[in-house]
């Protein structure tokens, strides 16, 4: 903010000295101010970008408009002829406010544009309303696209230079993610302009650098480091440097300029910017944690290890504790005796009668289920629930899914990784006649069947 302030006191001084300039002399235009940027009405989406009906609905409503900075508009532009000026502007906001609706936090907002600007007026007036058309981008927060625009405005001259201006435009945009808005504008309006604009000596019009005091034997353009090569092809204007390399110099000598080597005082290689790398792994010496032993990149220069010794490197195995085959992502197999195992203990897991809270005893089953089933992450398993046929069939079914749920949610909060699928079943798969009282007591049972 002081440095905004600085530019824009800077800016006033230079236009009180050149007064009295036309504007064909006075070619140069700074505006700064403040933006607001407002998403309604425009927000509603229709084939043109808003509902044209709706489009100065609560136009102004400031309560919808977003005005972040004292000074958040910047605008440079410079004048054609014929009433015509070319504007290049960036604005910054923070969006506060979706039309009615307040945002959780602020989002960034950026937008530079660039427009072509017509005076309605003779250029001699005082009060000057003035039309605009152009295009640029629009950055809010993480979202981005292009977008054109077209607006208007009014600006006073209090004299040949400074003035006041105020104005309003419509961005369409081109992203979704990102809606159309109005942006308002209002601050200070400066022309300036002169015939030796950098005070060196030598004419604009026969000064090849106009805007940067320079020499007379490079057509008014600067050599600010003494090379004999001209800044404006000068890839270092700061330090001489030789002419094979644009000016620049290249101090360990390895081919790399100075501003391209990441490591300018010890030669080096082309392809790490310039800097040293003794396995040849790709890594820099200066970031490789095994500089003598080749190691790919992502492990910062050194061999990955395999733990279990299963030929799984660790950084792929899903088991690096555990041996097992590759195809298994180094993880061990369900085998069909496992299987078994899991459904023996599953037979034993007990509830409270018609609910889906477990008896004391099933406990320690499910901890030995659990013991088996941490083994294996990369599984996937159905947890079904049963139960026999008393009562509504609706009921059972909802007791069995909760049931089944209980299991998952049991084996989870015991660090279970695999994948668990909780399934009811109700009365609909029985194991055993539901007209005996023993055939009823296998009915009601959980199975835990290995997916994948």
């Amino acid at each position: 903010m002081k440095r905004l302030n600085q530019l824009l006191l800077a800016v006033i001084v230079l236009a009180t000295v050149t007064l009295n300039a036309q504007d064909k002399n006075n070619p140069w235009l700074v505006k700064v101010g403040l933006n607001a940027v407002d998403f309604y009405p425009t927000g509603q989406q229709s084939d043109f970008g808003f509902a044209s009906d709706q489009l100065f609905k609560d136009y102004f409503n400031f309560d919808h408009y977003n005005a972040a900075y004292a000074i958040s508009d910047i605008r440079v532009g410079h004048y054609l002829g014929n009433k015509f000026s070319l504007i290049g502007s960036i604005k910054l906001n923070k969006i506060t406010q979706m039309g009615d609706n307040e945002t959780n936090t602020g989002l960034s907002f950026i937008n530079p544009n660039l427009d072509v600007k017509y005076s309605i007026c003779k250029e001699d007036k005082s009060l000057q309303p003035y039309i605009f058309a152009g295009g640029g981008y629009t950055w809010l927060d993480k979202q981005d696209g292009g977008n054109l625009n077209a607006g208007l405005g009014l600006e006073y001259w209090f004299n040949d230079n400074i003035g006041f201006y105020v104005e309003s435009a419509y961005h369409h945009t081109f992203d979704v993610n990102v809606a159309p808005y109005f942006q308002h504008g209002v601050g200070i309006a400066v022309k300036f302009g002169g015939v030796d604009t950098d005070g060196d000596g030598i004419f604009d019009k026969d000064d090849a650098c106009p805007t940067v005091k320079g020499l007379p034997e490079f057509n008014g353009c600067p050599d600010s480091d003494g090379d004999g090569i001209i800044d404006s092809k000068d890839a270092c204007p700061d330090v001489a440097g030789k002419v094979e390399f644009n000016g620049c110099p290249d101090t360990d000598g390895d081919g790399i300029i100075d501003s391209k080597d990441a490591c300018p005082d010890v030669a080096g290689v082309a392809a790490l910017n310039g800097c040293p790398d003794a396995d040849g792994d790709g890594v820099t010496d200066a970031k490789d944690n095994c500089p003598q032993v080749a190691g790919p990149v992502a492990n910062q220069g050194c061999p990955y290890p395999d733990t279990d010794k299963d030929g799984v490197l660790d950084k792929d195995d899903k088991c690096p504790e555990v041996a097992g085959p590759v195809a298994n992502q180094g993880c061990p197999e369900v085998t069909k005796e496992v299987q078994k195992q899991l459904n023996d203990y599953a037979k034993v897991i007990y509830f409270d009668s018609g609910k889906a809270s477990f008896k004391p005893k099933t406990i320690e089953t499910l901890n030995k289920v659990v013991e088996i089933l941490i083994q294996y992450p990369t599984a996937e398993f159905d947890v079904e629930g049963h139960t026999d046929s008393v009562g509504s069939a609706k009921f059972n079914m909802a007791l069995s899914q909760k049931r089944a749920e209980a299991v998952v949610n049991y084996l989870k909060e015991h660090g279970v990784k695999s994948k668990l699928n909780a399934k009811g079943y109700g009365e609909t798969k029985p194991i055993a006649s539901n007209r005996t009282r023993a055939g009823r007591a296998k009915n009601r049972r959980v199975e835990i069947n290995l997916v994948k």
